[in-house]
């Protein structure tokens, strides 16, 4: 499974780059704000540290709109992929853009027959939003479960990008269910990789390591 960060943070996204697991990166109006950062410099620096998808959202709601803006995002670095939210208009423009070369990555999906239209209209990644779903009682990880067999069921090559993922547990679960890519915060990154088993055989290694070199001496 692809690992993207969901971040605006250029701090965060190098930290995450440096541990060599990094393959993408999403961005929002929220996380870039959160950064105090403005898109137009934003993205440029984040695809120079990210060597893959990097997702930039329209903000518009209307056709004619969101082609205007997207194209403007999409210019800004050729790893751009334009977030397109899961409206109608958002699913007319998708096929534009698609139409003209330029990826998309069709956001705020809550539903597996929002998902079929969006692989139908020809979007490169999908994004439902688990952890969204989870907090009003639903099964965030069934609608990302349901998605994956929908696209393999007719080959579509629309890529499952599993969003709003609140711990290691998502992660795993996303992997489990075979999610192409998961988009996870800084903090979750970083708890991908600690367990306790792992502390307390360290420091037993460099515990019984400094004896030893305390004896030879």
């Amino acid at each position: 499974m692809k690992i993207f960060i969901d971040s605006g943070d250029i701090a965060e996204i190098k930290e995450a780059a440096a541990m060599g697991v990094l393959d993408g990166c999403t961005t929002n109006p929220s996380l870039l704000a959160k950064a105090g950062r403005k898109i137009e410099t934003a993205i440029p620096e984040i695809c120079e540290v990210v060597d893959g998808p990097v997702s930039a959202e329209v903000l518009a709601t209307e056709y004619e709109a969101i082609l205007v803006e997207g194209r403007k995002l999409a210019k800004l670095h050729k790893n751009v992929v334009v977030k397109v939210p899961l409206i109608l208009d958002g699913l007319k423009a998708v096929r534009t853009f698609k139409k003209e070369g330029i990826r998309t990555n069709v956001t705020l999906c809550f539903s597996p027959t929002q998902a079929l239209l969006a692989a139908k209209a020809g979007a490169a990644f999908i994004s439902p939003f688990l952890g969204r779903v989870d907090d009003i009682a639903g099964e965030g990880m069934e609608l990302v479960e349901q998605i994956v067999q929908i696209y393999s069921n007719y080959d579509f090559e629309t890529e499952v990008l599993a969003a709003s993922i609140r711990s290691p547990l998502h992660v795993m679960q996303a992997a489990m269910i075979g999610a192409h890519c998961a988009t996870i915060p800084i903090g979750v990154i970083r708890q991908l990789a600690k367990h306790p088993l792992t502390d307390v055989g360290l420091a037993k290694f460099l515990e019984d390591a400094k004896k030893s070199q305390d004896k030879a001496k």
